[in-house]
C-alpha cells in the first residue's frame, strides 16, 4: 500500500505540540486519521521530543485497556517524570467511560493528549460536552487533488482532473483495480456512516427516510435547500414526515462529516442568513458510487470540489447573496474575504457574462476569482482573476 505523507496535517499537529488543549482528529471515516497519528508518533520519536505513549484500542494487544481502570493504570505506569509526555490514543470510544479518564489526565497536566475515534462518539458537536470545552479539533478531509496526483504520479494536471472528479479523494478506493470494486468500497463507507454513526447513535426509526434525504442532497449538489420544501417533497412521494424530523436528519448527516452546511452571507448587508443553506458533500466519489453518473451537473460538482478545498485550506465558507444575484462562495480567513464563482465551461460569451456578472456587482476591494475548466493560464477581466480549476486546486 502506497503511503502519501500528508504534510499539511502533520505540520498542523507539530505546531500544536505542548499546547494545553486535548487534540482530537475528526473527519469522515477512512480519511486517514489513524495514519496521521502514526506519522505524528514517528515525528515525536525521530525528533526525541520526549516520552511517547501510543495506544491502539482496536488492536488485540490492547484489549485489557478497554477497561477504564486498566487504561488509566497503564498510562500512569508509562509516565516518565522530568520530561515531556505525549499520549496518543486511537479509537478512544472503545474504552467505556473514556471521558472521565481523559478529563482526569488532562487535569493532571502530565500529558499532551491526542485522540482519534469513531465518528459516532467524537462528533464535532459533542466534543465540548465530552471534554468540557478543552478541545482543539483537527479536521481531516479526503485526499486533495494535489495528493491524488502525487499518489498516481500523474503529470498532466488537466487530463487527471476528470478522473479526480469521479474517483474522488477516498484513498482506500485507489487499491481496487476496477471501478466497480472501488465503488463498492466507497458505498460501504457510506452505508457504515449511515448505520453506525447516525442510525445507532440517534436511534433513528426510519432509516429509509434518512437515506432518501442523503440521496436528495447528493442529487442536488450546488443548490440551496429549504428544509420545509424537502419535507414537502418527501411527503408528496412515499414518506410522511415534517420539517422537524427532516431538519434533524440533515443535521445528523452533517455531524457525521458526510455533508457540510454552508450558510448564506448578505454581501451588502454584511450579515449571515440562516435559511436555505447549501449542503456540500465531503467527496464527490460518494455521489458517483451511490447514484451513478445520472444527471451529473459538472458545474455543481466543481462547486463542491472548490468548497471542500476552501474548507481544507482553513477558510470559513458561505454562499454570497447580493440583491437578486448569488455568488457561489464568500470565503473568509483572518478577516480577509475572497469572492469566488465556479463554472464548468465559460467558452460561450453568454455563459461567461452570466458567471462574471455577480462578481462585477461587488464594489468592495476584496479579491474576486472566476474558477472554471479553461485549461489555459490565468487571465484577468476587469480586475477579476480567471483561473483553471486544476491550477487553482494546485495553488498555482
Amino acid at each position: 500500500m502506497k503511503i502519501i505523507q500528508r504534510s499539511n496535517y502533520l505540520n498542523r499537529m507539530i505546531n500544536l505540540i505542548d499546547t494545553p488543549d486535548i487534540k482530537v482528529i475528526t473527519g469522515i471515516r477512512r480519511s486517514g486519521k489513524s495514519f496521521l497519528l502514526d506519522a505524528f508518533y514517528d515525528y515525536l520519536i525521530s525528533n526525541n521530543k520526549g516520552n511517547v505513549i501510543r495506544i491502539k484500542l482496536n488492536l488485540k494487544q490492547y484489549e485489557s485497556l478497554l477497561n477504564k481502570e486498566n487504561l488509566y493504570k497503564y498510562i500512569d505506569e508509562h509516565y516518565v517524570e522530568g520530561i515531556n509526555n505525549y499520549l496518543l490514543i486511537d479509537e478512544i470510544q472503545l474504552c467505556d467511560g473514556f471521558e472521565r479518564i481523559i478529563n482526569s489526565l488532562h487535569e493532571e497536566q502530565r500529558f499532551d493528549i491526542y485522540l482519534t475515534g469513531s465518528n459516532a462518539f467524537l462528533l464535532s458537536s459533542d466534543l465540548a460536552t465530552l471534554f468540557g470545552g478543552r478541545v482543539f479539533e483537527i479536521s481531516m478531509f479526503p485526499f486533495s487533488y494535489e495528493e491524488f496526483l502525487q499518489y498516481y504520479n500523474r503529470t498532466d494536471k488537466y487530463d487527471a482532473f476528470d478522473d479526480y472528479v469521479i474517483q474522488g479523494g477516498m484513498s482506500g478506493s485507489y487499491l481496487y483495480k476496477n471501478k466497480e470494486d472501488a465503488n463498492k468500497y466507497i458505498e460501504g463507507i457510506y452505508k457504515t456512516t449511515i448505520v453506525k454513526d447516525i442510525v445507532k447513535k440517534y436511534k433513528i426509526e426510519n432509516e429509509d427516510l434518512l437515506i432518501s434525504i442523503a440521496n436528495f442532497l447528493m442529487d442536488n449538489l450546488g443548490s440551496r435547500t429549504s428544509i420545509r420544501n424537502l419535507a414537502n417533497c418527501l411527503t408528496s412521494k412515499t414518506y410522511k414526515t415534517n420539517d422537524k424530523t427532516v431538519g434533524s436528519y440533515v443535521d445528523y448527516l452533517c455531524k457525521s462529516f458526510l455533508f457540510y452546511p454552508l450558510k448564506r452571507f448578505d454581501i451588502k448587508g454584511k450579515k449571515y442568513l440562516e435559511s436555505d443553506k447549501k449542503y456540500i458533500l465531503v467527496d464527490t466519489s460518494f455521489r458517483y458510487a451511490t447514484l451513478g453518473t445520472k444527471d451529473a451537473d459538472y458545474g455543481h460538482l466543481y462547486e463542491n470540489i472548490v468548497a471542500i478545498e476552501l474548507l481544507r485550506r482553513g477558510y470559513e465558507v458561505y454562499v454570497g447573496i447580493l440583491n437578486d444575484k448569488e455568488v457561489d462562495y464568500v470565503a473568509i480567513k483572518n478577516g480577509v474575504k475572497l469572492y469566488i464563482q465556479v463554472s464548468d465551461d465559460i467558452t460561450r460569451n453568454e455563459t461567461f457574462k452570466r458567471e462574471i456578472s455577480p462578481l462585477l456587482s461587488i464594489k468592495d476591494a476584496y479579491s474576486k476569482i472566476l474558477i472554471a475548466r479553461t485549461k489555459h493560464p490565468e487571465s484577468q477581466y476587469e480586475g477579476i482573476r480567471i483561473i483553471d480549476i486544476s491550477d487553482w486546486l494546485l495553488n498555482i
